[in-house]
């Protein structure tokens, strides 16, 4: 592994308590259910700014703070909830990407709707390139431009590049069958 570049993801979470086992179990590999995509979405919101660390390290405080990601409960909060986040200190106090959370939610609600789940829109609309997966998440969520998105895609397996391919995680993710390689 030695041959990974020293500027690569891939490189950098080699034996890292957070990055490892978040890169060699989770990063690029498919990922199923309207709950895991929608805490996807919200880590990567909230990263925005910030240090993926910083997300890796306060995740067990969001899905305490967000219901475990249920996409119905967090659709459903109210001003109680959205004071209760803003006070909350084991996630990220962004009035902004609280609110983008909650309107995402109520997003994927109608997507359940119309499509059946946000993963089964996922796959309808699928392949698309970056440009037009970016101007689909703006017209679709709050606070999704092209980093986020990018990285939302990539992460769940929809685009590619999220492993370097000399990296031994490489091959693991392309044996679980993403998205990406289905249009490759």
């Amino acid at each position: 592994m030695s041959a990974l570049p020293v500027n690569s993801y891939c490189h950098v979470a080699r034996g890292h308590p957070f990055h490892g086992p978040y890169h060699d179990l989770e990063y690029g590999f498919p990922v199923e259910g309207d709950d895991a995509l929608f805490e996807r979405l919200v880590l990567e919101i909230n990263q925005a700014g910030l240090s993926w660390l910083t997300i890796l390290k306060k995740r067990a405080g969001f899905r305490r703070a967000y219901d475990d990601f249920s996409v119905e409960r967090v659709a459903a909060y109210d001003d109680t909830d959205r004071a209760r986040l803003l006070s909350d200190a084991g996630i990220v106090r962004n009035r902004l990407k609280i609110e983008a959370a909650i309107a995402n939610a109520q997003r994927i609600l109608e997507l359940r709707a119309s499509h059946g789940s946000f993963a089964q829109w996922l796959d309808q609309v699928h392949p698309l390139d970056k440009s037009d997966w970016v101007r689909l998440f703006k017209r679709t969520f709050r606070f999704t431009g092209g980093e986020i998105t990018g990285e939302f895609l990539m992460s769940t397996g929809f685009l590619p590049g999220a492993h370097h391919p000399l990296c031994p995680a490489a091959d693991r993710v392309a044996a679980a069958g993403p998205r990406w390689m289905e249009s490759a």
